[in-house]
C-alpha cells in the first residue's frame, strides 16, 4: 500500500535510530464451529507508534505477460526489488480479499542470525500480495512458502493467521539468515510450520511464537518445511528426537519480555472467551479442563518453562462482538490489570506509556504492563468470512482506527468498489492533522478519555456498544438479506440466458447491483458513524471539562438550570479512585493533612 513520504521518513529515522518498538499486535483466530453463526472470524489490532490509521484498497487487475512487480518493505517503504506479477489479480480491502480470505499477523523477532540482509519481500508484502493472488488459506500458506523461497525472505519471525470461510490457520516462520557465495545467498527461503486450528477451538497470538510440538504425520491439520527440523540441528538449536522439536523453543526462545509482554495477552484473550477455564486435548488426545490462572506462573514471566495450548475451546459460541471487545482489554480482573495499581493515576488510566521497562532510584528495573488495547493502535479489525452467503456477501471487514478500547468497528464489505473518505489513503498521516479522518477524531476522543478514564471512558463505551450491537447483531444481517435476494434474482436471469451454468459465478461485473447496495451501506454507515463521533467529542469537552461532571438525560440532551437554559442544573465532581487517595494521604499526608 502507499504511505505518505512525510510517514515513511519518519519511520525510517525510527528505524535507523533504533527506537521502533517490538512487540506490538495481537491476532485472535475464532475457527467456524467455535463461532455463533458458523463464521470463520480473526481479530488483528496493527499497533505502531509510527503507523497511520487507514483502508487500503486494491481493486481486481489483470495484467499482461511479464509484468512485474515493484516491492516496498511495508514497514520502511524500503525498495526491495521486482518479483513477476499474475495474470490476475484479486480485489483486497484491507486484510480481506473478495474471496473472503483472511491474513493478519504480529511479529516476534526470533533469532537475529536468521534475517536474509539481502531478502527480497517482506513479511508486510508476502501479505497483501498473497491476498492477490489466493483464494483459500491452503492456497495462501502454498504462495507464502513459493515466494519466500524464490525471493528471499526480508524480515525477523513471523506468526500469520491465514483463514477463509471454511476454516483457519496460525502459520509461523523465520528466514535461515544470510550466507553470501559469490553474491547469492545460499540460506535464500524460510523454515516453517502451519497448523490447523481445529473446528470448535481457537487460537491467539500476540509478538510470540506459538506451534510447539506438531504432528509430523498429519497434512490435513499439519504442514511444515521439510528442513524445519534439520535446519534447527545444523543451527545447534536443538538436539533429540524429532517428536520432541518444539519450532517455538527452537526458533523464538522465550524470555521475560516475550512472555509478559506478549504470551500473556494471548493467554488474556483465551481466559476472557472461555470464561476462565481452557478446555484442549493434550499430547496423547486426552481432554483436559484447566483453570486460566494455573497459568499465571508462565505468563507473568516467573516460570518460563511453562507454557499453555495452542488451542482452546470456549465454553460459548463466539459472536463478533465478543471478539471486538477481548481486543479491548486491560487484564481487567487478573494480577495484571492495569487499572488497579497507582501508575492508573487518580482515574484508573489503564495505559503506561513508553518505554516498557524503566528503573527507581535503587537502580531496579520494572515492567510497564503490555495490553491487548494500547494507545498506539494505527488500525484494528475483525475479518469475518461466512460460507453460507455468496462471496459477493460474504466477507466483511469489521474496521476501525487507533485504540480499540474507545474506538468503533463498522462493517466494510470485501466486494466494495470505494473506500469511506473517513479511511482512505491519503487523507492526513501521523504529523498533518485532517478533520475528514477516523484516525485522527479517535484520537481526539481517546486522547481525551486519558485524562479522567474511568469516568469518560465509560460513556464512549456506552456509545460503541450501542452502534456494534445495531450493527452486529441487526442491521448488517437485514442487508445481508436484501444483498443475497439480488443476488438469487441475477442469477436466476443469468441460469435463464445461459445454456452452461459454469460461467455464472466466475466474474463480479453481473452482479454489479449487489455490490452497490453493499459499497453504498458501507461507505454510509462509515460515513454517519464518523459524524456521530466527531459530534460526541464535541459533548465531551462540554460534559466533562476542567474536570467536571454535567449531568445529562436519558435523551443526551444537558440538564439546564430552571432560571438559564445556558447554566447546568448541578456540576459534580467525581475525585479521585480510593487507591490514589490512599497513596497521596502515605505519601505526602503531612504536608497536605487538614487539622
Amino acid at each position: 500500500m502507499r504511505k505518505s513520504l512525510l510517514k515513511m521518513l519518519a519511520l525510517s529515522l525510527a528505524v535507523l535510530l533504533g527506537t521502533v518498538e517490538g512487540n506490538t499486535c495481537t491476532n485472535v483466530i475464532v475457527s467456524r464451529g467455535a463461532s455463533r453463526d458458523g463464521s470463520v472470524l480473526v481479530s488483528y489490532s496493527a499497533d505502531s507508534h509510527y503507523l497511520y490509521g487507514e483502508l487500503y484498497y486494491k481493486p481486481a487487475a489483470d495484467w499482461k505477460l511479464g509484468s512485474l512487480l515493484k516491492v516496498y518493505e511495508w514497514d520502511t517503504n524500503r525498495y526491495l526489488g521486482e518479483i513477476e506479477q499474475v495474470a490476475h489479480t484479486y480485489q483486497t480491502v484491507g486484510n480481506m480479499n473478495e474471496h473472503q480470505l483472511i491474513i493478519t499477523e504480529t511479529t516476534w523477532g526470533g533469532r537475529e542470525e536468521l534475517e536474509d540482509k539481502k531478502g527480497g519481500i517482506d513479511y508486510g508484502s508476502l501479505i497483501y500480495i498473497t491476498l492477490q493472488r489466493a483464494k483459500t488459506a491452503r492456497e495462501a500458506i502454498d504462495i507464502i512458502v513459493d515466494l519466500a523461497n524464490e525471493y528471499g525472505y526480508a524480515s525477523s519471525g513471523e506468526s500469520f493467521s491465514i483463514a477463509d470461510k471454511n476454516e483457519a490457520w496460525i502459520m509461523e516462520l523465520i528466514g535461515k539468515g544470510t550466507n553470501l557465495r559469490n553474491g547469492v545467498n545460499t540460506n535464500k527461503g524460510i523454515v516453517w510450520v502451519a497448523m490447523r486450528v481445529p473446528d470448535g477451538a481457537i487460537c491467539a497470538h500476540a509478538n510470540q511464537a506459538r506451534i510447539g510440538k506438531f504432528p509430523l504425520n498429519d497434512p490435513d491439520n499439519c504442514l511444515y518445511a521439510p528442513d524445519v527440523i534439520s535446519f534447527a540441528r545444523r543451527k545447534g538449536y536443538f538436539e533429540g528426537l524429532d517428536s520432541e522439536f518444539s519450532f517455538k523453543k527452537a526458533y523464538n526462545p522465550a524470555d521475560f519480555g516475550t512472555v509478559r509482554g506478549c504470551d500473556a495477552r494471548a493467554w488474556s484473550a483465551f481466559n476472557i472467551l472461555t470464561e476462565g477455564w481452557f478446555s484442549f486435548y493434550d499430547e496423547n488426545g486426552n481432554p483436559v479442563t484447566r483453570d486460566a490462572f494455573s497459568y499465571l506462573d508462565y505468563v507473568m514471566g516467573r516460570d518460563l518453562e511453562g507454557d499453555f495450548p495452542l488451542f482452546v475451546y470456549p465454553r460459548k459460541k463466539i459472536g463478533v462482538k465478543e471478539v471486538a471487545d477481548v481486543m479491548r482489554d486491560h487484564f481487567e480482573g487478573t494480577p495484571m490489570d492495569m487499572t488497579q495499581d497507582i501508575g492508573a493515576g487518580g482515574n484508573a488510566l489503564p495505559y503506561r506509556w513508553r518505554p516498557m521497562e524503566w528503573k527507581n532510584y535503587e537502580g531496579n528495573t520494572f515492567t510497564n504492563e503490555r495490553a491487548i488495547a494500547t494507545q498506539q493502535t494505527g488500525f484494528w479489525m475483525v475479518g469475518q468470512a461466512r460460507s453460507y452467503v455468496p462471496d459477493v456477501v460474504g466477507g466483511i471487514l469489521w474496521f476501525g482506527t487507533d485504540d480499540a478500547a474507545t474506538s468503533y468497528l463498522t462493517p466494510i464489505y470485501t466486494s466494495i468498489t470505494k473506500v469511506p473518505r473517513c479511511f482512505r489513503e491519503g487523507n492526513g498521516d501521523l504529523l498533518h492533522y485532517s478533520d475528514e479522518s477516523s484516525f485522527w477524531i479517535n484520537n481526539r476522543i481517546s486522547n481525551a478519555c486519558y485524562k479522567m478514564y474511568n469516568v469518560m471512558a465509560p460513556h464512549v463505551r456506552a456509545k460503541i456498544d450501542l452502534f456494534e450491537i445495531d450493527q452486529m447483531e441487526r442491521r448488517t444481517h437485514s442487508v445481508d438479506s436484501m444483498a443475497v435476494v439480488l443476488y438469487n434474482q441475477i442469477v436466476v436471469k443469468m441460469q435463464k440466458k445461459l445454456s452452461s451454468k459454469g460461467d455464472v459465478m466466475v466474474s463480479r461485473e453481473p452482479f454489479t447491483k449487489v455490490i452497490k447496495y453493499v459499497t453504498d451501506y458501507s461507505v454510509n454507515t462509515a460515513q454517519d458513524q464518523f459524524k456521530a463521533w466527531k459530534d460526541l467529542e464535541v459533548e465531551l469537552l462540554v460534559k466533562y471539562m476542567d474536570g467536571n461532571v454535567k449531568p445529562q438525560d436519558q435523551n443526551g440532551l444537558f440538564k439546564h438550570s430552571q432560571h438559564s437554559e445556558g447554566m447546568p442544573e448541578k456540576i459534580e465532581w467525581p475525585g479521585y479512585t480510593e487507591l490514589w487517595k490512599e497513596t497521596v494521604a502515605q505519601e505526602h499526608g503531612e504536608i497536605i493533612r487538614v487539622p
